[in-house]
């Protein structure tokens, strides 16, 4: 599981999540405090489970770490299996949001306060 987290942190850039690259960065995915940010969790306890150093995380924490990775649905459920329990089944009423919709919601930031933005806008 560790090896799967690191790559998919790896590959990811801050703007495919909806974060500002920042001028210095010393590593070419995202870094770790970030990912714990977007997972809702403390930078200790990532670092932890990338790692394989913690407590084997809850299905809860695996859900949260899916959303924050914005990972597919195979993606999901291979992370779900790497740490031991069974998938969330799928059907139409799940909570899993694809990657494809959250970036265009982590995206409706920069329109509101991109250079054209007005006044006016209620966001």
């Amino acid at each position: 599981m560790a090896t799967f987290l690191r790559r998919r942190r790896e590959s990811l850039q801050p703007e495919d999540v909806g974060l500002p690259r920042g001028r210095r960065r010393r590593t070419g995915g995202l870094r770790r405090e970030e990912v714990a940010a977007l997972c809702h969790m403390s930078a200790d306890y990532y670092a932890r489970i990338e790692r394989a150093r913690g407590p084997q995380p809850s299905e809860q924490m695996i859900a949260s770490i899916a959303q924050g990775l914005h990972l597919s649905l195979d993606e999901r459920d291979h992370l779900f299996r790497l740490a031991g329990h069974r998938p969330p089944a799928r059907g139409t009423t799940g909570e899993h949001i694809g990657p494809g919709l959250l970036r265009v919601l982590d995206r409706l930031d920069d329109t509101c306060r991109g250079p054209r933005a007005t006044r006016s806008c209620s966001c």
